[in-house]
């Protein structure tokens, strides 16, 4: 579909964003996408639409709620990128043995921890059990 201008109807807004009507008037609604110029059949859309749209069906399909997207919308930083996790994923995980019948794992990527948080956080994991142990005698 190719345009002259940069004025859009709501039919070529979603044919071009791949977006049902009824998802843009909802996100009209809630605040996500600015409404359109203008009243009824003769509304329009532009290309600051276009792109706040696209912007937001990127940030829907990586898995980010629409709380979230109006925060970076806002102007907050963006979250980092979440994976998909599915059949052939490789994922790397750190797994301590705190004691018999207590362990912990951590994804410290999806974590968001670098290794040296993860030893930290396992030697203070490793401190509170103990406390915890001597508690009970």
């Amino acid at each position: 579909m190719e345009h002259t201008t940069d004025k859009f109807t709501l039919d070529e807004l979603c044919a071009l964003t791949e977006t049902p009507k009824r998802t843009v008037r909802y996100y009209i609604q809630i605040g996500l996408l600015d409404k359109p110029i203008g009243e009824t059949k003769a509304a329009y859309y532009q290309t600051s639409h276009l792109d706040n749209l696209i912007r937001i069906r990127k940030f829907t399909q990586s898995g980010i709620s629409l709380e979230r997207i109006r925060e970076i919308l806002s102007g907050e930083d963006l979250p980092a990128p979440i994976r998909p996790r599915g059949a052939g994923t490789i994922e790397v995980w750190s797994h301590l043995v705190v004691a018999d019948g207590v362990e912990l794992q951590i994804e410290a990527s999806r974590a968001g921890l670098s290794p040296e948080q993860v030893r930290k956080f396992f030697r203070g994991a490793m401190s509170l059990f103990e406390q915890i142990r001597q508690e009970k005698k």
